[in-house]
């Protein structure tokens, strides 16, 4: 993608309160945990969509306030997450969060950077829901979120409660 289509689909908002997120070591390895199982497979800026939704996440009073809680909020039974009943479908599908893909890591560690620096995909603002295009959850068709878009291979979407 060329420099110009990049700028023209991001926005940058550095240092605006609010969206500069001063986090810990862990806090980004969480993030970059959850680009990298959620969206290796695809383009910087929709790996880049789906970090601003975690990011959406912590500053919503309805979820968790830490990347770490939100990429791993879900039910959980003697301290393991039920299979299929997480908000992020990678941390309970059944199967061990191993990296095999390290050029893959590294892109999804640089996402995460930038993220957390405020860096936004601007029609996906203010997103709090994607899914794959693949897949059809019961929530997309209730009335409450109004959908902004695609971005790769992920529909977002905006809750408007």
């Amino acid at each position: 993608m060329k420099p110009k289509a990049i700028f023209f689909i991001i926005t940058l908002l550095y240092f605006t309160i609010g969206l500069v997120f001063y986090v810990k070591a862990d806090e980004k390895s969480c993030l970059t945990e959850a680009i990298y199982f959620e969206a290796r497979s695809e383009s910087f800026i929709a790996q880049l969509a789906v970090a601003n939704v975690i990011l959406e996440r912590t500053k919503n009073d309805r979820y968790p306030d830490t990347i770490c809680e939100v990429v791993h909020e879900g039910k959980y039974f003697k301290e393991h997450p039920v299979r299929h009943q997480c908000q992020f479908s990678y941390w309970c599908d059944g199967k061990p969060e191993s990296i095999a893909n390290t050029e893959a890591y590294k892109i999804a560690l640089s996402v995460a950077e930038l993220a957390m620096h405020g860096v936004l995909v601007e029609h996906t603002l203010g997103a709090t829901h994607y899914h794959a295009t693949y897949v059809t959850p019961k929530w997309s068709f209730n009335n409450n979120f109004t959908e902004l878009g695609q971005v790769g291979r992920h529909i977002f979407y905006v809750d408007n409660n």
